[in-house]
């Protein structure tokens, strides 16, 4: 615990079973309580190597669900667990785990009430090997996003977030979408909600054992991001929030 608040790390893992191990012992368990894997169908072990670490509490999908159905398991388990906190972490072990201090302090300390952990700030992006068309990708997406949502974060494509009970208790993430563009509507559903998102420099690492999605699907992705961000836009000008994009925030 820190501060009395219960800390849960949640990790949605597919293939990670090479990187399971190093992540998983940089997790700073003097804070961290529980740890939560969802195997979203993995064909390799991963699975067997959570087991071997210690995971207390894993979850293996009988097919399938996407990034987004991955996340709303881990976080509906961590709610189960009465989780105070809850840390999003990637398994692949692009984001290092030694940032949960950090990150839950601000949220324990009642300052904000979710934290991204962002690859932009410090430029940790390229610094990390972030292929280049990927980072033009994520300003050109960011500045879009920033200036449809009335918004200043440095990146809203992290996957490395900390959130309090309060904001997955309110916000109704089970609506969302289950491929990648889950983590933008779940951002809209945040500032809909009037809950605010602070930021800390993260670095990050590229190599071979990383998650990454190809390029047909970051397009896609692309697609859905600028769909909701173009949604909370007329909601916040207009009122309007029929039809404007398939999964409503």
């Amino acid at each position: 615990m820190f501060l009395g608040k219960k800390i849960v790390v949640v990790l949605p893992a597919y293939n990670a079973s090479k990187t399971l191990q190093i992540t998983y012992n940089e997790i700073p368990f003097d804070i961290v309580d529980d740890v939560i894997l969802v195997d979203d169908n993995s064909p390799d072990n991963t699975i067997e190597v959570a087991q071997a670490v210690g995971i207390k509490h894993i979850i293996k999908h009988a097919k399938n669900r996407g990034y987004g159905g991955n996340q709303k398991s881990c976080y509906n388990k961590a709610l189960e667990l009465n989780a105070d906190i809850v840390v999003m972490l990637h398994p692949d072990y692009q984001y290092t785990p030694k940032l949960i201090h950090a990150m839950c302090s601000i949220i324990a300390n009642d300052l904000y009430p979710v934290v991204f952990g962002s690859r932009i700030l410090g430029k940790g992006a390229l610094k990390g090997g972030m292929p280049l068309y990927k980072y033009v990708a994520n300003r050109f997406l960011t500045l879009t996003q920033n200036l449809l949502m009335g918004q200043k974060l440095s990146e809203y494509h992290t996957g490395y977030r900390a959130f309090s009970a309060e904001v997955l208790r309110k916000i109704d993430y089970e609506r969302n979408n289950d491929d990648f563009v889950f983590d933008n509507e779940m951002i809209a559903q945040i500032f809909d909600a009037g809950f605010e998102i602070a930021e800390v420099t993260c670095p990050t690492k590229y190599f071979e054992e990383a998650s990454s999605i190809n390029f047909s699907r970051s397009v896609k992705y692309g697609l859905g991001v600028l769909s909701v961000s173009w949604g909370y836009f007329l909601k916040r000008t207009l009122g309007i929030t029929k039809n404007i994009y398939k999964h409503k925030y």
